[in-house]
């Protein structure tokens, strides 16, 4: 019985943040225009990202390059008949680089940029409101970044990334449906004198909604990783790369929660069956989760490039790239509470996620010296098993079409633009986890959709 009553902690909400689709790959307008490859090309300061090894092969000694992308992105729930569609805000990471040839052979640069992030909003009290209803995660890398030319077809390069972040979540304590069942509980269990006995289960009925919102709000401070790289020209006409860029794992030291109950007539009846005793145990022990801070690590997974381009004209470049992200890293997520006083025992959740590829193939066409087109397709592999599936963000594989174009308006100055369309290809999923009041597994499934328009804008300027 001792289970069925101390429901409310087992409803502590774990910490979803990171999850598939929240690696953006829009940290170049040029190369978003090519389906985001670049690892075996040679892209002046924009290598920093894609490939260190290219940026000693920058054609001028400084060179300068910033962007920002527009992403609209929307996923749907349905199951039985029922459906849900997330209302997302436009999420705008960007990017800035700089890069410097200090001798033939040696370049040094830098950059920040935006490569983690995701924005996701269901409604308040969907269906599905005790696993998610909002998540906001932002995070920001500086790299700075060397460059060496062993020979004139061989070089190397490295960067020591720094990161930091911050995120959002929001989750109902409870589904309204378990509020209900609080209160036929009680009724049955709770002696028909007992003060107030009508009142408690009559707000607990007339209550249609969640009775509680947790939000979690958290800082990730300072980590490093490293990016490193190799490229090759095997001839004037082909060349191949390699890159590696490290995983991090974020730390969130002293993340807040807080409560918001749905309305005051819930907020006082939570107080008073607070200091309900049945059998010797408060059926409404509330976890003083408002009252303390949490700390938790946060994966960003690896990334191994291989990259090859093919130049068979001076007019076209076909770039080809094959990705593999090292997801496994993230296999659960544990939340523990900073003030032991308090007694909020720690969050343990499976992620079980799984590594994956993703192909990417690119293609830029110079028309004139001032004009150039670029086109592009990918296909990502989702690392969510289906049987794990947490609507926190829709994971599912991904197809990917991109077009851009550079124009030069006037001398070393370069106007860049790119639209991507991103297609999910549509899956099913469930997630299992324990009711809050019968303690018994039960399963949240459905079928889900998702797509996303990417519109990105930059400028690059060398000289």
């Amino acid at each position: 019985m001792k289970k069925f009553f101390l429901f409310l902690l087992a409803v502590v909400v774990f910490f979803p943040v990171f999850a598939e689709g929240y690696q953006v790959n829009v940290l170049s307008t040029k190369q978003t225009g090519m389906g985001h490859v670049g690892t075996g090309m040679k892209l002046g300061a924009e290598s920093i990202h894609f490939n260190p090894a290219g940026l000693v092969f920058m054609n001028h000694y400084v060179d300068l390059s910033a962007g920002v992308s527009a992403i609209s992105a929307k996923a749907k729930y349905s199951h039985e008949g029922y459906s849900a569609t997330t209302d997302n805000p436009l999420s705008t990471p960007f990017y800035a680089y700089a890069g410097y040839k200090i001798y033939d052979n040696l370049a040094a640069g830098i950059s920040l940029n935006t490569p983690y992030g995701n924005s996701l909003k269901w409604p308040k009290y969907w269906a599905g409101c005790n696993l998610i209803q909002h998540i906001s995660l932002k995070s920001f890398v500086l790299q700075p970044t060397v460059s060496y030319k062993i020979t004139d077809k061989l070089s190397v390069g490295a960067g020591v990334m720094l990161a930091v972040g911050n995120v959002e979540l929001s989750r109902a304590v409870m589904s309204a449906q378990d509020f209900q069942g609080v209160g036929a509980l009680l009724n049955q269990l709770l002696p028909d004198n007992y003060p107030g006995k009508q009142q408690i289960t009559e707000t607990i009925r007339d209550n249609n909604y969640p009775p509680a919102t947790a939000t979690l709000n958290g800082k990730a401070h300072i980590r490093a990783g490293v990016n490193v790289g190799v490229l090759y020209d095997i001839s004037e006409k082909v060349s191949v790369g390699v890159s590696y860029r490290s995983k991090i794992r974020m730390r969130v030291k002293e993340g807040e929660a807080q409560l918001e109950y749905v309305n005051r007539s819930v907020e006082e009846l939570m107080s008073v069956l607070g200091k309900v005793e049945i059998n010797g145990t408060k059926p409404l022990a509330i976890p003083k989760y408002d009252q303390g801070t949490f700390h938790a690590e946060l994966p960003l997974p690896s990334n191994t490039t291989l990259g090859v381009s093919y130049r068979p004209t001076d007019r076209w470049e076909l770039a080809l790239d094959l990705q593999y992200v090292g997801w496994n890293t993230y296999d659960s997520l544990n939340v523990y509470f900073n003030e032991t006083e308090l007694g909020i025992a720690p969050i343990r959740a499976k992620k079980d996620y799984k590594n994956t590829i993703a192909a990417r193939v690119g293609a830029q066409y110079k028309t004139t010296d001032r004009l150039f087109l670029r086109t592009g397709f990918y296909f990502d592999q989702s690392p969510i098993r289906t049987d794990n599936y947490n609507p926190e963000t829709p994971g599912m594989n991904k197809l990917g079409v991109s077009a851009g174009l550079s124009f030069e308006p006037c001398r070393n100055l370069q106007v860049d633009v790119a639209f991507l369309y991103i297609q999910g290809i549509g899956r099913d999923g469930s997630y299992t986890q324990k009711n809050v009041i019968t303690q018994l597994d039960e399963t949240f499934a459905g079928h889900y959709k998702s797509s996303a328009l990417t519109a990105s804008f930059g400028l690059a300027y060398h000289f």
